[in-house]
């Protein structure tokens, strides 16, 4: 698996704590339920001794990055909330995209997801409900594999042949009984998703739900984001798809010329 953290081959690194510190609060923002990973666990998640994570943690927790719970677990601190806010301060979705994401929601009557790539994940860092009772169980801040999600192959497509390489170097277990296991199949897909303007998850990263994306391009012309409808699958059998696909792409394609794509 490709490690974001890992240092550069060849390059000289004299931030391996940090690093690794980094590390150890990616571990933690896994923990969804936040119960708190035991010394041992978080050790064995980041690979690492129990000594070393303990030299880590404490000025983790020091800085209020990691808590120590009673129970003698750690979980996430509140100073990562401080920090969210602070970025969060620094951006203005209603300006850039939120409009687009809730017209596109009321057109499709279905929840719209905006995720940034953060390979071999996505990472969804807005969403708009749909209006009907049935609704996803996303949220803002969680990630999903690359290779099974709309989203993700919307961006792959356009990827660098390096970049879908190590999304399959880090594998491609099958979540649902449709889900695209082999790095052959998976760069088909991409390429028809590149040919057509848009990316399918036919029921593959979650049973019951299917879901359409489009790619959104930064200045560069680099397919950083991507947009999506997603429902249940009784609600977007195919035929749906090929009504909402030209939806999600044209708001794809507002959003990147509002970020000044060339």
């Amino acid at each position: 698996m490709t490690d974001p953290l890992a240092p550069t081959p060849g390059a000289r690194n004299n931030s391996a704590s940090l690093r690794r510190a980094l590390g150890i609060l990616l571990s933690l923002a896994d923990d969804r339920a936040q119960r708190g990973y035991t010394l041992g666990e978080l050790a064995e998640h980041v690979s690492l001794s129990k000594p070393t994570v303990l030299r880590l943690l404490q000025p983790l927790v020091d800085a209020h990055f990691v808590q120590l719970l009673p129970t003698g677990t750690y979980r996430l601190g509140w100073r990562n909330a401080q920090l969210g806010q602070a970025y969060l301060a620094g951006t203005d979705p209603h300006r850039d995209m939120r409009d687009v994401l809730e017209r596109l929601s009321a057109r499709t009557s279905e929840t719209v997801h905006l995720v940034k790539a953060d390979f071999p994940r996505v990472v969804y860092i807005d969403k708009v409900d749909s209006p009907l009772p049935v609704r996803m169980a996303s949220r803002i801040g969680s990630t999903q594999p690359a290779y099974c999600t709309s989203v993700g192959k919307a961006m792959l497509a356009h990827a660098d042949e390096d970049v879908v390489d190590s999304v399959i170097a880090a594998g491609m277990p099958a979540r649902t009984a449709n889900t695209i296991t082999s790095g052959d199949a998976l760069r088909s897909e991409l390429a028809a998703s590149r040919a057509r303007g848009w990316a399918v998850d036919d029921i593959e990263n979650e049973v019951g739900v299917r879901c359409v994306a489009a790619p959104i391009f930064d200045p560069e012309g680099t397919a950083t984001s991507a947009i999506s409808v997603s429902a249940p699958e009784e609600r977007m059998p195919p035929s749906e798809v090929e009504r909402v696909a030209p939806l999600v792409r044209a708001a794809a394609q507002e959003i990147s010329l509002r970020w000044g794509t060339r």
